[in-house]
């Protein structure tokens, strides 16, 4: 008996070609950025140029937070046990999840059910978000997406909201995502930023995609930096150190201006 086929929707291959989404993957090569091709392959079509540079700014605002982050620390103590570049850095994405980095799903999900609020109710969204509040603080329910042990005021959600201001992509859910945090600051007593993880959330709900693909934007950018943080725990440290989260400096290049 023949086995029965599966169906797949994302890559084609034939002998000489490879068709991701229905394009030639060495049409594409040189011609999209990388920001551009993960949106193709998870949503099916090609962005716009402007929201390509969206797209590319996501993957770039969570590339590397340094090595006190679990996943970093994770990968360095992997690797400092001898296991390969790859061994290491899978190990540093399994840290990726509910508090660390996985706040991206929870907060498109609260995103999410804050606008159906506003629109099923017929309000604003200030007014939306001091009632959900309420909620949330009489369910003992935390918001995720803000807060920030380092940042008062997360540089990377301020620039990702301005480009997706530039890109036509700032609607509902970054509305939402402020008055979130001015409703949490009079509910709370204390203004929590909203993180880079929050800020991600605003812009993936802005851009159609499901919750359930949040966290997954996290790994796909902080695998570049797991493999930075890697590569030099094997080529600059000794096997089997003692890693502390907070006994370490930075030597590296002091801050430059990007002139381009």
């Amino acid at each position: 008996m023949p086995e029965q086929p599966w169906k797949t929707a994302i890559t084609k291959i034939e002998p000489n070609k490879v068709a991701v989404r229905g394009y030639r993957i060495d049409d594409l090569m040189g011609r999209i950025s990388f920001g551009e091709m993960v949106y193709l392959i998870l949503k099916g079509e090609l962005p716009t140029p402007q929201i390509g540079k969206l797209m590319d700014a996501i993957l770039v605002s969570s590339v590397d937070h340094g090595a006190t982050p679990p996943s970093a620390l994770a990968a360095r103590t992997v690797a400092s046990g001898g296991a390969p570049l790859t061994t290491a850095i899978a190990g540093g994405i399994m840290t990726i999840n509910r508090h660390h980095g996985g706040a991206i799903e929870d907060c498109m999900k609260i995103l999410n059910g804050l606008v159906a609020y506003k629109r099923e109710k017929g309000l604003d969204a200030m007014t939306a978000a001091r009632e959900k509040m309420a909620e949330f603080r009489a369910k003992g329910i935390r918001v995720p997406g803000y807060g920030h042990r380092v940042h008062t005021d997360d540089p990377r959600t301020r620039r990702l909201f301005a480009l997706a201001e530039e890109a036509g992509a700032a609607g509902e859910y970054i509305e939402m995502g402020q008055a979130l945090r001015v409703a949490m600051k009079e509910s709370l007593g204390k203004d929590l930023p909203m993180n880079v993880d929050g800020g991600i959330a605003a812009v993936l709900c802005e851009l159609g995609f499901p919750p359930e693909l949040g966290n997954g934007f996290f790994a796909i950018s902080r695998t570049v930096g797991l493999t930075a943080q890697v590569y030099e725990e094997l080529t600059r440290e000794k096997p089997m150190r003692q890693i502390s989260p907070t006994a370490q400096e930075y030597d590296g290049p002091p801050e430059r201006d990007l002139n381009r």
